[in-house]
Order: C-alpha cells, then structure tokens, then sequence
C-alpha cells in the first residue's frame, strides 16, 4: 500500500480578488484538507481557541522562532506578528494532509523560499476593471486606498511566474473546480510516487 504525503498548496493573488470566497467554497466541498493554521503574537479574543483560530505566542517566542527559521513566512501588522508555522506544517503533511494555505502575493514568495515543494496558484482576476470593481463594492476604503490597491495589483500580477498555477477567478464555482482537479493532478504526478512504487516493488521481489 503506498503511504503518501500530503502537498502544501498555496492560494495566492491580489487584493480583492477573492481568495477568501474560494478557500471557504473548497472547504465545503473537500473535508479532507487540513486549513494552515497562522501564529500570532496578537492577544487572543473570545471565544478563539489557541491551536484552531490561531497559535498565540509572545513576541518574544515569535521572535525566537523567526531567528530559528520556523516559520515559512511572516509579516508585522499594527504592531503584531502574523506568521505561518513550519513544523505543524510539516507534521501534518508526514501524517498524509494535504495542507492549504490562503495569503498575499508578498507571503507566498516567503513561503516559496522556504518551502519551494509546495504547489503555488495565483488566482487570477476576469480583469483590472472586475478587481476595482469588487474592491470598491466592499465600501470600506477611500478612492485614494482604491487606486493604490490596483496599483499594487499590478505590480502583484507581474510577480505571477512565480508561481505554477493561474486560476481565472470570473466563477467561484468554476475556479474551485480548476483548484480541486490541481490538487488531483499533483497526486498522481509521477516524481511523487515513482520512489514509493519502487520501494513496494522491492519489497515484494
């Protein structure tokens, strides 16, 4: 019987796009992925629970663990860290979960150098007009954050050969169904399991 390992997958993409709307939609549909959960140096709200909503660590272990290389990627937000731990990460994957991680354009290329097996989608917009058109909607920022956002956009997309991946998001349920027949392909990618095939030949020679 072949005992494979699960994939880290990284969903990434402008703001805005809807990353959010198509990690929650997956989820729904494909039970058997385990969500990367973040670490954070924040303090913890009601109701979170430290090892589902978040790992809750002092600044100073954060600190510890950036300087030890343990995590795949973070970033500082209004004087908090938020960050992306590498050994639940790994340990889940030895047990044979896949892993699923949903973040900016700027996180994943951290995660790319540190952890460049995993698989990288960028989700993609219909078109410029279509990503202004969603940020505006959510009426929450000013028409200067606005267009500082789709000029961010832009330098974001241009960072897409980075990545293995390009999902048109115009239809959640059609760019869940690409990233669900990505994840099945990698599966049955032959460099993934070519060493444990052999191994069980071996085994029954």
């Amino acid at each position: 019987m072949i005992e494979e390992k699960g994939i880290l997958f990284i969903l990434s993409g402008p703001s805005g796009v809807g990353k959010g709307t198509v990690r929650k939609e997956l989820f729904q549909q494909k039970t058997d992925l385990k969500y990367s959960i973040s670490m954070t140096t924040r303090n913890k709200r009601p109701g979170e629970v430290d090892g589902v909503d978040y790992f809750y660590k002092s600044r100073e272990e954060f600190e510890q663990l950036i300087q030890q290389n343990k995590l795949l990627e973070y970033a500082e937000y209004v004087n908090n860290y938020y960050g992306t731990p590498r050994d639940y990460v790994e340990k889940t994957l030895e047990e044979g979960h896949d892993v699923f991680l949903e973040i900016e354009v700027q996180g994943a290329l951290q995660v790319k150098e540190n952890f460049p097996d995993g698989v990288f989608i960028f989700l993609f917009p219909p078109s410029l007009e279509e990503l202004k058109n969603r940020i505006v909607s959510r009426g929450t920022e000013s028409t200067e954050l606005v267009l500082n956002r789709l000029k961010e956009a832009r330098n974001e997309i241009e960072l897409m050969d980075a990545y293995d991946y390009v999902v048109v998001n115009d239809d959640v349920g059609l760019a869940v169904e690409k990233v669900q027949a990505i994840i099945q392909s990698e599966h049955l990618k032959r460099e993934r399991i070519a060493s444990q095939y052999k191994k069980i030949l071996e085994d029954e020679l």
